[in-house]
């Protein structure tokens, strides 16, 4: 298994050399004499051994084969250090704890990538969070089973890196999980524009994260589906080096108001899913009680696998899937969620399934049937927006637009979204964008009647454009 880490380790060498040698010899320009690259090598191996050795530390339990997996990638880069070493031998020298917390702030190395970047406009910071972070995946990828502690260090370690070279003033280089142009936050309940499905290819990874990370909040939503994201190139790395992998459900439950942005990153998953080659498609099926039960006996199994068939090798997203379970003596709803059940099986390699609603009915959903726990052990919580990131929202639709708030109307909309209940139902993404049309409908209104509006009049939403409290758009979802 030595040979990911290897490779990964490698490419981290050699890249990281390049950089100090090219730092040190003030950029190389024509007629600057270059450094000998042996000693620059040299320090960039011991950057990769603590970067590796932390990752193994990380979850607080070194096995055999990742010390094995540390001397097989090291012992040829590092022979001094680790001539003749073994498992037990690191073990007692303790040298491998001893660099749990190289994961939580910047090495002295990233701090000179960091001042060559902000100086001379350079992108080694970027360069060597990605390979870093891809040296953790191969040391995640040595045991069968992955822990979560070992991709929170990951996850940890990369907004670790990324903070870092924000705080110098530079956006991250492109090809990452946060790009260099990131995607404006936009609007949760507005589906993205992207092509999808069989009609493009795969995105790239990095691209589809750095459009999870453009969403307005959702922050531990984000942190979650990254988790379920690195999990899976865990396993791919694996799969790839043709050793085993754990059997791991991919369908997912997600709970929350309306609004809050789940069918927005179901799909942006089903594309993630795509990408790292879980499904084929990649396109997002959207359905609900009335799309998969029937009225009359033996009509509802084939509706449900008329849903599965749209969704085959993409997600099959089934909003408000508590619904199921509202029925009578004489309602097929459970009747669906058997044949949910089975397909759910049948079709494990072909479809992934996501089920939402909101916390508590889908806790009495899951125990409907002994089956749905254990094909959906992972549950995803949308928690409700706050005032500031509804404002937010407001603004990203009003810029797509062509309008934007005026101080005052920011300050009456802001009245408006902290007088609106929050209780269970709120509108939230969706009570943003009644509020923009509502303001939008009364600036025209009001525009109207002007005789030669200037083009600041025809795109500025004022104070009067904004409802007072109590007044203009519903702010709920009805609950069915």
């Amino acid at each position: 298994m030595n040979d990911a880490l290897v490779a990964s380790t490698r490419q981290l060498v050699e890249v990281l050399g390049e950089a100090l040698a090219e730092i040190s010899a003030g950029l190389g320009g024509e007629g600057t004499p270059r450094v000998d690259g042996s000693r620059w090598r040299h320090d960039a191996a011991l950057e990769a051994f603590n970067l590796a050795c932390a990752f193994v530390a990380a979850d607080g339990r070194t096995t055999d084969d990742e010390l094995w997996a540390l001397l097989g990638a090291f012992g040829p880069l590092l022979e001094t250090r680790l001539a003749g070493a073994t498992p037990a031998a690191l073990r007692e020298s303790r040298l491998v704890e001893a660099q749990r917390g190289f994961l939580d702030r910047p090495s002295p190395l990233l701090e000179v990538l960091l001042a060559a970047d902000a100086r001379q406009g350079t992108t080694w910071a970027r360069r060597y969070h990605d390979l870093a972070a891809d040296v953790g995946f191969a040391v995640a990828a040595v045991d069968l089973h992955t822990s979560r502690s070992e991709l929170e260090a990951i996850e940890r370690f990369r907004a670790m890196v990324l903070g870092a070279i924000a705080e110098r003033g530079r956006t991250p280089g492109s090809g990452s999980a946060a790009s260099s142009a990131p995607p404006p936050a936009g609007s949760p309940v507005q589906p993205d524009a992207t092509a999808e499905g069989d009609d493009a290819g795969p995105r790239p990874l990095d691209e589809l994260l750095a459009e999870l990370d453009g969403l307005i909040g959702l922050d531990e939503v984000k942190h979650e589906v990254r988790l379920v994201v690195d999990l899976l190139r865990v396993q791919r790395i694996r799969a790839e080096r043709g050793l085993p992998t754990m059997t791991q459900s991919r369908h997912l439950v997600f709970t929350g108001n309306p609004g809050t942005g789940k069918t927005t990153v179901a799909r942006l998953l089903a594309q993630i899913y795509r990408t790292l080659g879980v499904v084929e498609r990649g396109h997002l099926v959207e359905t609900d009680r009335a799309g998969l039960v029937a009225g009359y006996v033996g009509q509802t199994a084939p509706l449900v696998a008329a849903r599965f068939d749209e969704a085959d090798q993409g997600v099959l997203l089934i909003d408000e899937a508590y619904a199921l379970v509202r029925g009578g003596e004489r309602d097929f709803g459970r009747e669906a969620i058997d044949a949910i059940v089975k397909l759910v099986e049948d079709r494990r390699d072909r479809v992934v399934v996501i089920m939402a609603g909101y916390p508590e009915e889908m806790e009495e959903l899951i125990e409907a049937n002994p089956g749905l726990r254990s094909r959906f052990p992972k549950v995803i919580h949308f928690p409700d927006y706050s005032t500031d990131e509804l404002l937010a929202i407001i603004d990203s639709i009003g810029a797509s637009a062509g309008y934007h708030l005026s101080p005052g109307a920011r300050a009456r909309a802001r009245i408006w979204l902290d007088a609106v209940p929050r209780g269970r139902g709120f509108g939230n993404g969706r009570t943003a964008r009644n509020l923009f049309e509502h303001a939008v409908a009364t600036h025209a209104s009001r525009v109207a009647g002007l005789p030669d509006p200037t083009d600041e009049q025809l795109t500025t939403l004022v104070a009067d454009d904004i409802p007072m409290p109590g007044q203009g758009p519903v702010t709920t979802t009805r609950r069915r």
